[in-house]
């Protein structure tokens, strides 16, 4: 009796190490996330240096952090490639898409990944987006809405679809259609492609933030000339005291408006207007800055 209590004693060890070992580290293991690929032109993709497909591409593929690269194939040769790390999170999706140009400041794209909250959210239905981009500095809005310069943590988001757009001037703007889930932060890292029929450098970067800097009026700034304020997502175009979106707003103006033209700076227009919001009376006008983006000129 005794040694059949002794044999079922060492099987219930046995079975007791084996669920140990499957469930503590051969699962852990093999702890999956999920990755997808999307490029314009189509790419070879390597991770940590391995080929593992083309895009578009999507498969499970364990958890940790990656060297992904992406390399154009055949007539695309004169496109630059990509490479940058990513991270796959156990059972979440990290989507990569790139819109490869001739170089790295004319290419664009996004990394979009989801992770668990930090802190529990103040209701049940509330996620939040941190936003990244490249160069630093972008506008953020969400839902059409300005919420602040990146990198930014937009919190108490409401779960469901949300359109992020991400713009600085002298690039192209980016809008990304992104799902949050309550409880999960989406992770954003966005790349800018620089509008080159812009010509000279963005203001803005980080190169161009030199305090004192003073503004050098542009040769094609003729005495006379006017902007007209166009259409934009919000109902009204943001007037900043320097040519920067970093500086201050000064006010506030409506497409369809049109201000005299004062000077002209990179991708910037200052304008004179007159701002009532600060008891000014017809005939006191104030000067300031626009983005050259929402204004055409005349």
């Amino acid at each position: 009796m005794k040694a059949k209590l002794t044999l079922l004693l060492i099987f219930i060890i046995l079975f007791i190490g084996f669920v140990a070992v499957k469930f503590f580290i051969l699962d852990k293991q093999n702890i999956y996330g999920q990755l997808k690929i999307t490029s314009s032109p189509t790419t070879s993709v390597f991770i940590n240096n391995v080929a593992i497909g083309k895009t578009p591409f999507y498969e499970k593929h364990k958890i940790g952090e990656y060297i992904l690269k992406l390399i154009p194939e055949g007539t695309a040769t004169e496109t630059a490639s990509w490479q940058g790390k990513i991270n796959l999170y156990k059972n979440s999706l990290t989507f990569v898409n790139r819109e490869l140009g001739s170089s790295d400041i004319t290419s664009t794209g996004e990394v979009l990944t989801v992770t668990k909250m930090e802190k529990p959210p103040k209701s049940s239905n509330l996620g939040e987006i941190y936003v990244e981009t490249e160069p630093a500095g972008a506008i953020v809005n969400l839902d059409n809405d300005e919420k602040g310069v990146a990198p930014l943590m937009l919190e108490d988001v409401t779960q469901g679809e949300h359109e992020l757009s991400i713009f600085m001037p002298g690039f192209f703007r980016r809008t990304q259609k992104i799902n949050v889930e309550a409880g999960y932060r989406v992770n954003a890292s966005i790349k800018l492609a620089i509008d080159q029929t812009k010509g000279s450098t963005p203001t803005g970067t980080a190169t161009d933030k030199t305090e004192g800097k003073e503004s050098t009026p542009s040769a094609d700034t003729e005495k006379g000339s006017s902007v007209t304020i166009k259409e934009t997502p919000t109902g009204w175009l943001r007037v900043r005291e320097e040519p920067s979106i970093d500086a201050s707003e000064s006010a506030k103006i409506k497409p369809g408006e049109t201000y005299d033209l004062v000077e002209e700076k990179d991708n910037w227009y200052k304008i004179k207007y007159n701002n009532n919001k600060d008891g000014l009376v017809e005939g006191e006008f104030s000067e300031g800055w626009i983005s050259v983006e929402y204004a055409t000129k005349k």
